[in-house]
């Protein structure tokens, strides 16, 4: 109970902190929306029944904020407080590894709440997003949500430690989560994509993430467009949990307050 204590406590300072980067939160926050507003005013052609490219962008550009603001923010922020020291100091107070987890843990689900909010909001108000119909694809949409910034914060900490100095993450973190983005059918139709990008974006997380978002916010018919001809929200569940377990165990093991 004092590690889960301890954790809150970091998680609302994480917070407050992240809340006085005033740069930091309109980029994290706002970065997303102005790509939907780029991308969907310039691409609007109807790819299937129903279904415009603005409807498919935004599912993947919620999978992608839950990437941008786990895995991206923290591989960058944790090797720059390592480097002004913040987490030596750290070290020297009653917290642990776990509750220093948990305190990231807080602040991806907090900022990521942010973001698909303003996500959904400009969606809806701007490119007449149809939300979900049903309690059940709520309910997708909310195991999603959780599995995607929870196996999205441990990656981010675990990679945290292949970086040496916090000057160079921006420019080691940024062009993976890019690539992937292109491979994961963010920005283009996954299954126009040729297939050993499809099949080398199956390893990674944010291809099931986006592939998941699609199964809430398009029409059941449009399933026949996936590879699979299905949306695999089994083998999509499987995947995620499989990386939030690899993520954790890697991130546990791997940890360090300092370079020394």
């Amino acid at each position: 109970m004092n590690i889960l204590r301890i954790g809150a406590l970091r998680g609302g300072l994480e917070i407050k902190q992240f809340m006085r980067r005033r740069e930091s939160v309109v980029f994290t926050l706002m970065f997303p929306v102005l790509l939907l507003f780029i991308f969907g005013s310039v691409f609007k052609n109807t790819i299937a029944p129903g279904v415009t490219f603005s409807q498919y962008f935004i599912s993947g550009m919620v999978a992608s904020g839950l990437v941008n603001t786990g895995f991206q923010q923290l591989a960058i922020n944790i090797p720059m407080e390592r480097d002004f020291g913040t987490l030596k100091r750290l070290r020297g107070t009653p917290m642990s590894p776990i509750s220093f987890f948990i305190g990231k843990a807080i602040l991806v689900f907090t900022a990521m709440l942010i973001q698909v909010f303003l996500l959904l909001l400009f969606g809806i108000l701007f490119f007449h997003l149809h939300m979900p119909h049903s309690p059940a694809l709520w309910l997708r949409f909310a195991w999603l949500v959780i599995l995607g910034s929870a196996s999205s914060t441990v990656l981010g900490i675990a990679f945290a430690t292949v970086i040496k100095s916090g000057r160079g993450a921006a420019a080691v973190v940024s062009p993976i989560v890019i690539i992937l983005q292109f491979l994961s059918g963010v920005f283009f139709v996954f299954s126009s994509l040729p297939s050993w990008m499809q099949k080398f974006a199956s390893l990674f997380p944010l291809k099931w993430l986006t592939q998941g978002m699609r199964s809430v916010f398009l029409p059941d018919s449009f399933a026949s467009q996936e590879v699979a001809h299905s949306w695999e929200i089994g083998r999509t569940a499987l995947i995620l949990v499989v990386w939030l377990v690899l993520g954790t165990i890697l991130a546990a093991r791997s940890f360090k307050w300092s370079d020394q």
